[in-house]
C-alpha cells in the first residue's frame, strides 16, 4: 500500500489515519506504535522544512531510523532512473519517502517498489499535508458538513485538500484567478469520491468562496518550480489576498489555515497571519502527527 496519491488509501483510510493522529497527539502512549528498527528513507529533490523535520523526528519517536538522501546524492531521473532507484533503495530501507518534483517519478517507483512509497510532495498532491490539514479542522469541528474556502492557487496541496475532504464528507470551495485552476481531472476524481453530501467547487470569486465557511485556506502563490512567472502570478492574484476583510466574511468561528511558508503581505497578512483564530502553527506542528499516523497505518 502506497501514499503516493490521497485516494490511495481511500476515504476509509484517510479517516483512519486523521483519527490515528489524533490520537497520537492527545496521548502519543494511547497507542501501540513501536517501529523499532524500521528503516525509513527520507528523499528530498526539493528543499523542505516542515516536511524534513516533521518526517525525520516522526520516525524517530517511533523507533525507526529516518536515512535522509538528497538528490545531489542520488540523481533522480539523471543519474539513475526512478525505477531503479526504488529497486535499490527497498533492499536497504522499509519505507521509501520522496519529496520530488514530477510526481510520475512517484508513480513509476511505487510500480517498481514493494516497500510502501510515500508522497512527501509532488507536482500533483501534497497528501501528507492535506491529513495535517483535516487534523487542523477536525480539532475545530467534525469534518462531515465542514466547509473549507481555499483561496489562491490551484496547486498541489489545493488537489490533495479536495480529494482528501471530499472523501470524509467535507466541501471545498477553490477560489482563483482564471488559468489557475486546479486540474480539472482532480476536480472530477475528488467528486467522484465525495461522500457525506460533499460539494467541490471552482469560483474566480473569493468572497463567494469564503462565505459562511469554516475554515479559510491559503497558499504562496508562487511555488517552487514557477518562480519565472512570481510578477505576473502578483498581478493576476491581487484581488486573491486573504485580508482581515475577506476573512471576516467567512463564518463567526471560522479558522484561518496556510500550509507554509507564508509570504506575509503578498496571499495573506501579517493580520489574518496573527488572528486569534489563526491555527496556521497548530496546522504545521500537525504534519508530525499525521506522518507518524501514516506511517503506522502503511505499515500495519
Amino acid at each position: 500500500m502506497d501514499l503516493v496519491g490521497v485516494l490511495d488509501i481511500g476515504g476509509e483510510g484517510v479517516a483512519a489515519v486523521v483519527d490515528l493522529a489524533a490520537a497520537l497527539k492527545a496521548d502519543p502512549s494511547s497507542v501501540a506504535s513501536s517501529r523499532e528498527g524500521m528503516r525509513v528513507g527520507l528523499f528530498f529533490e526539493k528543499p523542505s522544512t516542515r516536511t524534513r523535520v516533521s518526517c525525520e523526528v516522526g520516525a524517530a519517536e517511533l523507533g525507526a531510523q529516518p536515512v535522509v538522501l538528497k538528490n545531489d546524492e542520488v540523481g533522480l531521473g539523471t543519474r539513475e532512473a526512478p525505477q531503479d532507484v526504488a529497486r535499490v533503495l527497498e533492499r536497504y530501507l522499509d519505507v521509501l519517502a520522496f519529496r520530488v518534483f514530477d510526481h510520475r517519478n512517484l508513480e513509476l517507483m511505487a510500480e517498481h517498489a514493494e516497500a510502501p512509497v510515500i508522497n512527501l510532495l509532488s507536482d500533483l498532491e501534497h497528501p501528507c499535508q492535506a491529513i495535517a490539514d483535516l487534523l487542523t479542522v477536525v480539532e475545530h469541528r467534525p469534518l462531515e458538513g465542514a466547509s473549507i474556502a481555499y483561496i489562491g492557487d490551484g496547486n498541489n496541496v489545493a488537489h490533495s485538500l479536495m480529494l482528501a475532504a471530499s472523501s470524509v464528507g467535507a466541501s471545498v470551495t477553490v477560489a482563483t484567478p482564471t488559468g489557475y485552476g486546479p486540474s480539472d481531472t482532480v476536480v472530477e476524481r475528488a467528486r467522484a469520491g465525495a461522500t457525506g453530501g460533499a460539494q467541490i467547487s471552482v469560483t474566480d470569486d473569493p468572497l463567494a468562496a469564503v462565505a459562511g465557511a469554516d475554515a479559510v485556506y491559503t497558499d504562496v502563490w508562487t511555488s517552487m518550480g514557477s518562480e519565472a512567472e512570481a510578477e505576473e502570478r502578483r498581478t493576476r492574484f491581487e484581488p486573491f489576498r486573504v485580508t482581515e476583510d475577506l476573512f471576516q466574511a467567512a463564518g463567526d468561528d471560522a479558522i484561518f489555515m496556510h500550509c507554509l511558508p507564508a509570504h506575509r503581505g503578498e496571499e495573506v497578512t501579517d493580520g489574518v497571519m496573527e488572528h486569534p483564530r489563526s491555527r496556521v502553527f497548530d496546522q504545521a506542528e500537525n504534519r508530525l502527527h499525521a506522518f507518524k499516523a501514516i506511517l503506522l497505518h502503511l505499515t500495519a
